[in-house]
């Protein structure tokens, strides 16, 4: 065994965190949005280059702590994201609060209270993936506000961990609130993080978001990764599965 590898993914509801993992881990997409009432845990493995990983993805949701397993312990997955390290400068409470207030007033998008960090065990967790709609800048301002508590809650002497910030809903590029390219810039220049754009409901660039986060994770030399790891061969795109 490879060792674990510890994903959060989170963002604003109604944005398709959930939608994106089951694209990647069982190939399906929910048609009827349901939300998540409270954080899931998923426990696929990947195999690299000879060695088997498992994966541990936290589905973020407002409630509490995660259930033991969501999902099969050995479901089918491939792999990682191109992600810079999260920004370790520390934002004011007044600008969080704003965007909090913002996120939380939005009416369409239904946001919600941002979730408490503080009990997610952030020096456990070795890649983030921050989930906005491509139409809706509240969930922006979401994914915002979340980047700073990561850059705030994380623990003195805790490893850097990677972030990539997805815009999902690319079927929707009509009714986006703002150009791929100014956002892709303004989240890899100020925010110092990954950036990409997927379509959880036509499985477009949902696999190649985990391929390029895991790739960033071990190149990073992450404290469960072997040195001479590498992702080898080629992700089919219809299927979770390294080969």
């Amino acid at each position: 065994m490879g060792g674990t590898l510890r994903v959060a993914v989170l963002g604003a509801p109604g944005v398709g965190k959930t939608a994106i993992i089951r694209q990647f881990l069982y190939g399906d997409f929910p048609e009827r949005h349901r939300p998540t009432a409270a954080r899931r845990l998923y426990r696929p493995a990947v195999l690299l280059n000879g060695a088997v990983y498992d994966l541990s993805i936290s589905d973020g949701g407002p409630g509490p702590a995660p259930a033991p397993t969501a999902g099969p312990a050995t479901a089918p997955a491939a792999a990682a994201a191109s992600a810079a390290s999260s920004s370790s400068a520390s934002a004011s409470s007044a600008a969080a609060s704003a965007a909090t207030s913002a996120a939380s007033s939005a009416g369409d998008g239904g946001l919600q209270e941002l979730p408490d960090l503080k009990d997610w065990s952030l020096q456990d967790i070795d890649a983030f993936v921050l989930v906005y709609d491509i139409c809706s800048p509240e969930s922006f301002d979401y994914v915002k506000v979340l980047r700073q508590q990561i850059a705030e809650n994380r623990p003195a002497g805790a490893p850097e961990a990677p972030i990539i910030v997805v815009g999902n809903k690319r079927d929707q590029q009509r009714q986006r609130f703002s150009p791929r390219r100014a956002l892709a810039v303004l989240v890899r220049k100020s925010w110092k993080c990954g950036y990409m754009e997927c379509s959880a409901k036509y499985n477009w660039h949902v696999v190649l978001l985990f391929k390029e986060l895991l790739s960033s994770v071990l190149a990073r030399g992450c404290k469960h990764s072997h040195p001479a790891i590498r992702l080898q061969g080629a992700l089919h795109p219809n299927r979770c599965s390294l080969m």
